[in-house]
């Protein structure tokens, strides 16, 4: 039989029972929808929480100062640590994994008044690579430079938000305002982003100003050292070089500060980078249940299909017995039902992955939470759900089409003519 005449035979003998080929084909399409609708919600999600994590800072470890529970070379626990202005460049010395080591200095509540308005907003110091560790990204002019930190120039970039608190749709950039009783140029304003997690507030709502200037107009109070600052920034210089960084700052501070290096309280660290593995293995496995559960559906729709095509060669017996009697072979016996079942779960796959990305573009066009990007089908999904497909339709096609190859011509009318 030619293959066109195969094709038109299948599509005939599909369309006279199509209650049941309808049946059998969405069946398919609900499992190829469910596995792409699922991972791709679960991709959604990952990527959305990715996206959220950089806005904080990509691949940062934010340093703060605890107090000692291990005794080290005389001294006892409890004592309290502060990290100083000069302990960056020392540890940057040792760090070489270490791509930054800067330190930040936070003024809380600080009163800032332009010509058009008042406020009390934190005030964040720091070197000029804050703005790249924080992922701060420029709208109107600079951020301030090292010549501005090393003349200690009172210049300021605006958080967004503060901008508009301060001059509201006004011009900023170039404009003087005061921090506390000192005059500063805006130099700058931020490009507002969402941020879902802080550790000392958003950065929309903060102003930034070179950490020299900072810590010669706002001098830490008692009983604080002048010098001390609140926290460092540490970025390694490449994810494999996390875990060491991490252990080279440790160790730097813990000789700087004289406390064993292996005292995690003594050295809090809020660890982005660890925290963002630990969240990928958690999206991972959400992405491979869902997945798990698209494909059990999958088999349900191929143990469908089989029961339907068992369902026909029973229908079929009389038609297959006057086939065999006139001299069709059992393989072209098999050939038909393994045709029929091949078109039946390819149409019903590929009109499943239409509807699906279909589903994902109506969804994607609605509003979206910032920690979720939508829904994100993607390609290696489509190709193992058809993989999938093509496997479990060379199974459910087998058995039937094999048993419906070994019917006896002579049995086969003749249990038709006893029906």
């Amino acid at each position: 039989m030619r293959f066109q005449d195969l094709f038109l035979d299948t599509l005939q003998t599909l369309w006279a029972h199509k209650l049941r080929t309808g049946l059998t084909m969405f069946g398919i399409a609900w499992g190829i929808v469910s596995i792409t609708l699922m991972v791709g919600a679960g991709e959604g999600l990952a990527e959305g929480q990715k996206v959220q994590m950089d806005n904080l800072g990509k691949d940062i470890m934010i340093v703060f100062a605890g107090r000692t529970s291990l005794q080290a070379g005389g001294m006892r626990a409890g004592v309290p640590v502060r990290w100083l202005d000069t302990d960056h460049a020392a540890i940057a010395q040792e760090a070489t994994a270490c791509k930054y080591v800067i330190p930040e200095l936070s003024h809380e509540q600080t009163p800032i008044r332009s010509a058009y308005n008042f406020a009390s907003l934190l005030v964040s110091g720091s070197l000029p690579a804050f703005s790249e560790i924080r992922s701060i990204a420029i709208a109107e002019g600079r951020f301030y430079n090292d010549d501005d930190v090393q003349s200690g120039r009172r210049v300021v970039f605006l958080g967004s938000d503060a901008r508009k608190q301060l001059f509201n749709e006004r011009k900023a950039v170039g404009e003087s305002i005061h921090i506390g009783d000192f005059p500063y140029t805006i130099v700058g304003v931020m490009q507002a982003k969402e941020q879902d997690s802080s550790y000392d507030g958003r950065d929309v709502s903060k102003v930034f100003v070179p950490v020299t200037a900072l810590a010669r107009d706002f001098p830490r109070a008692p009983p604080a050292p002048p010098h001390a600052i609140n926290q460092l920034l540490v970025t390694p210089k490449s994810l494999d070089d996390h875990d060491q960084c991490k252990w080279q700052v440790r160790r730097a501070l813990g000789r700087l500060h004289h406390f064993d290096p292996q005292d995690k309280e003594a050295v809090p660290i809020w660890d982005t980078v660890e925290n963002g593995i630990k969240f990928q293995g958690m999206t991972n496995g959400m992405k491979y249940f869902l997945g798990a559960v698209g494909i059990v559906t999958l088999f349900l729709g191929g143990i469908g299909v089989m029961n339907v095509m068992l369902v026909a060669v029973r229908e079929r017996t009389r038609e297959i017995g006057v086939r065999k009697a006139v001299g069709a072979t059992s393989r072209s016996i098999l050939t038909q039902f393994f045709a029929e079942t091949m078109i039946v779960v390819f149409l019903s796959g590929g009109a499943g992955l239409v509807v699906a990305y279909g589903m994902c573009a109506a969804v994607n066009s609605l509003p979206m939470p910032p920690f979720f990007l939508g829904l994100i089908p993607t390609w290696s999904t489509s190709i193992l759900s058809f993989v999938l497909l093509g496997l479990i339709a060379l199974g459910s096609a087998m058995y039937p089409a094999s048993r419906a190859a070994r019917i006896d011509p002579i049995e086969a009318l003749r249990y038709e003519a006893g029906g």
